[in-house]
C-alpha cells in the first residue's frame, strides 16, 4: 500500500489520540524578526512527548501492527529511535534501536533511559539501517521503519489534521524533510488545499535530489542536521505523495539553521534541534518570502539537543 487518505488519517489520530499530545500553535508576525510580511503560524510540535512528532507514527505502529513477542526493532538518526524506544516502554514492549555515531548524546541518554537496547552502529542512518534489517533476520523482531512505512506516514499526517483544525486559514505550510515521512503524511492530509513547501539542508538535499531525478536517489548525506535529515534518500512511499502534492522544495546551509535556532530562542524564548528548525530558517534567511496578507505556517519539530550557542 502506498497512498494515504483523510480518512485513514483521521482514524489514525483517534486510535493515537490517548497516547500523544495535541500541541500548541503561536502567532507572531514576520515584523518580529524584522522581515516583511503577515503572521507565522507556529506549529510547536517539539513539544510532544519524546520531543517531536516522531511519537506519532511510533505509537500508529504499535496499535496497528501485530507486535511479535521479540518485539520491535527500529533504526534512527535519533528522534524515530526515541519515539520508538518511548511508546514500546508505554506498550510494555521490548525494543532494540540502532543509531549511528552520529546520533547526538542527547538522543542517545534518551533512548537509554526508556529501557531500550541500544546499538550505536557506523557514521550514518543508511549503516543503522542495514544493521537493523539483520536483527530482524535473526531475531523476528517487528521493523518500524522512520519514513517508508504506511503506518508511519498515517501518524505524521495527524501532524497536519491537528494543524488544520487549529488554524484552517492557512495560505502555505513550511516542513523540514529528512526522509520524508512528516511532510509526506502531512501532504497527504491536505491534498492540495495550501501550498506544502518542503525545507532541506543544502549538505543533505534528499527530496531535492530525488524530484529532479523523478524517483528516490542517494542523495548527500552530512550537514549540522544529520542525527534528523540525513537518511541519504527519501521514501518510496512519500515520494509519490511528493510528486503530487508538494510545491516546490528550499535548500538551507548550516548557518542559515545556526541563525534561525539563535532568532527562535532570542524572539520566542524557544530552543530548536537543527533539523526542529530547518524549515523556519527558510523563512528567517529570506529564501521563502511570505507576500502581503499570506499566512504562512510553519512546522517546529524537535527539541532533542544541547547543543545551541546563543552568542551570535
Amino acid at each position: 500500500m502506498t497512498s494515504i487518505d483523510r480518512a485513514e488519517i483521521r482514524a489514525t489520530e483517534k486510535l493515537i489520540r490517548p497516547y500523544i499530545r495535541h500541541t500548541p500553535i503561536i502567532s507572531v508576525q514576520c515584523s518580529d524578526f524584522e522581515l516583511e510580511g503577515g503572521a507565522l503560524i507556529l506549529k510547536l510540535e517539539l513539544f510532544q512527548h519524546t520531543g517531536s512528532f516522531k511519537v506519532r507514527g511510533a505509537f500508529t505502529n504499535l496499535l496497528m501492527r501485530d507486535v511479535p513477542a521479540a518485539g520491535v526493532v527500529a533504526a534512527s538518526g535519533g528522534n524515530h529511535g526515541v519515539a520508538v524506544a518511548y511508546a514500546a516502554t508505554k506498550r510494555d514492549v521490548p525494543a532494540k534501536i540502532f543509531v549511528p555515531s552520529v546520533a547526538s548524546r542527547t538522543k542517545i541518554d534518551q533512548i537509554r533511559s526508556c529501557g531500550a537496547d541500544l546499538a550505536v552502529i557506523g557514521d550514518r542512518y543508511a549503516d543503522a539501517l542495514a544493521a537493523s534489517e539483520d536483527w530482524v533476520s535473526q531475531s523476528g523482531a517487528l521493523p518500524i521503519h522512520a519514513f517508508d512505512q504506511h503506518e508511519t506516514l498515517l501518524g505524521q499526517g495527524t501532524v497536519g489534521l491537528e494543524f488544520e483544525a487549529q488554524e484552517p486559514a492557512l495560505d502555505s505550510l513550511l516542513v523540514s524533510v529528512g526522509g520524508g515521512g512528516l511532510i509526506g503524511g502531512i501532504a497527504a492530509w491536505y491534498t492540495d488545499s495550501i501550498r506544502i513547501i518542503g525545507v532541506e539542508p543544502i549538505k543533505s538535499p534528499t527530496l531535492h535530489a530525488a524530484l529532479e531525478a523523478g524517483q528516490p536517489v542517494d542523495a548527500p548525506a552530512g550537514g549540522i542536521a544529520a542525527d534528523s535529515l540525513a537518511p541519504r534518500r527519501v521514501g518510496e512511499q512519500m515520494f509519490k505523495i511528493a510528486q503530487q502534492h508538494i510545491s516546490e522544495v528550499i535548500l538551507v546551509s548550516d548557518d542559515d539553521i545556526r541563525r534561525a535556532q539563535w532568532l527562535l530562542w532570542n524572539t520566542v524564548r524557544v530552543v530548536a534541534e537543527p533539523g526542529g528548525v530547518t524549515a523556519l530558517a527558510a523563512v528567517l534567511c529570506g529564501y521563502y518570502r511570505p507576500k502581503s496578507g499570506e499566512r504562512v505556517g510553519v512546522l517546529v519539530c524537535g527539541s532533542n539537543t544541547t547543543a545551541v550557542n546563543f552568542d551570535m
